[in-house]
């Protein structure tokens, strides 16, 4: 196990730059996922760590060493793809001791090494088999078996559950996470899908335009988020926005709607501001803000009401089972507000 270091890691195609000086510390056994939107940078970034691209500026470091220069073979890393990567002619126990082989490991090590994979992965039965007799989800159990077997210092997943069904993904972003306790070697996760990002991470780095926008653990970036991208992209359903002007009484919003401001913001009379505030904290009361209700969801655990607030769309999240009408008038009382400087994204208080 090894800790990662990237220092003002850039990376251009031609002259167009799409990693922008990044700078991620990464402590031993520690799981960090990089999360964005698709375009970001993220999955180049894992590859430049990988070897698989070549760093146009920066320094990269697994342990104490530096890696720019050495060659993919030579990093200690175990790569687990999207589309799984097998060799379609070869059994479950050859793909999995394949990178063994080439080392020229023994028969009996290989032997000890792929039945300790598989008895931790559930694949014992069906090391026999060839890939195309397995479902999805036992193919990307393989994958992570032929990582497993090799014992190596950082683990490198390039959104590994994205071909699966929902319920598969749940299923297997539950057993990557127990794995990883397990085994405690370095991981680092990329994926678009911030639940992913949220449920499996210790540490979650969010980037967008191939720069960091926010490094922190889920519970500090749904929090205390830096700025309204990360605001808006932690969290499901997405935080709400609401447009408006600072007063000493609060925020007027569009319509003489007013929200109440975060206590102790010094901040000037007339300036404009984004209020943020997340589905589950607007609750239904009789002294709530006047919205107009689109459509109501219902999903059991709770109901989701998408509705209008002073011209803007926004969804509460509520755990009551209510029977509001598309047309009808609730009343929403933001229980905790964060504000937003409308200009430069940053977060006011």
């Amino acid at each position: 196990m090894a800790a990662v270091t990237l220092n003002q890691v850039r990376k251009s195609f031609g002259s167009t730059p799409v990693v922008h000086g990044v700078d991620i510390s990464i402590d031993d056994g520690e799981f960090c996922v990089l999360v964005g939107p698709s375009g970001c940078g993220k999955s180049t970034l894992l590859r430049m760590i990988a070897g698989l691209e070549e760093a146009s500026g920066g320094e990269m470091r697994i342990g104490a060493r530096v890696v720019n220069d050495v060659a993919p073979k030579e990093r200690d890393i175990a790569m687990v793809f999207q589309n799984y990567a097998l060799y379609p002619h070869m059994t479950v126990f050859d793909n999995m001791a394949f990178s063994l082989k080439l080392a020229h490991a023994s028969r009996e090590e290989i032997r000890q090494r792929v039945d300790e994979a598989a008895r931790i992965l559930g694949l014992t039965e069906y090391l026999g088999r060839f890939p195309r007799q397995l479902s999805g989800g036992q193919r990307q159990r393989v994958a992570m078996g032929r990582a497993i077997v090799r014992k190596p210092q950082v683990f490198l997943f390039d959104e590994p559950l994205s071909n699966l069904d929902a319920k598969l993904r749940v299923q297997m972003r539950t057993e990557i996470k127990a794995l990883h306790q397990r085994l405690k070697t370095t991981s680092i996760y990329v994926t678009h899908d911030q639940i992913e990002a949220m449920t499996m991470a210790d540490k979650i780095v969010v980037m967008n335009g191939g720069k960091v926008e926010q490094i922190g653990t889920p519970l500090e970036l749904y929090d205390d988020p830096d700025n309204l991208f990360v605001a808006g992209f932690i969290g499901s359903p997405a935080m709400n926005f609401i447009p408006g002007k600072f007063t000493a009484g609060g925020i007027v919003a569009a319509g003489n709607v007013t929200l109440s401001a975060p206590a102790g913001v010094p901040l000037e009379s007339g300036r404009e501001v984004i209020v943020g505030v997340r589905p589950e904290h607007l609750m239904v009361s009789d002294a709530g803000l006047p919205a107009e209700v689109v459509v109501v969801e219902p999903t059991g655990a709770d109901t989701q009401i998408y509705c209008r607030i002073a011209g803007v769309d926004v969804t509460a999240v509520v755990r009551e089972r209510h029977t509001f009408r598309p047309g009808e008038t609730v009343r929403l009382a933001p229980q905790l507000t964060f504000l937003f400087d409308p200009a430069s994204g940053q977060r006011l208080a």
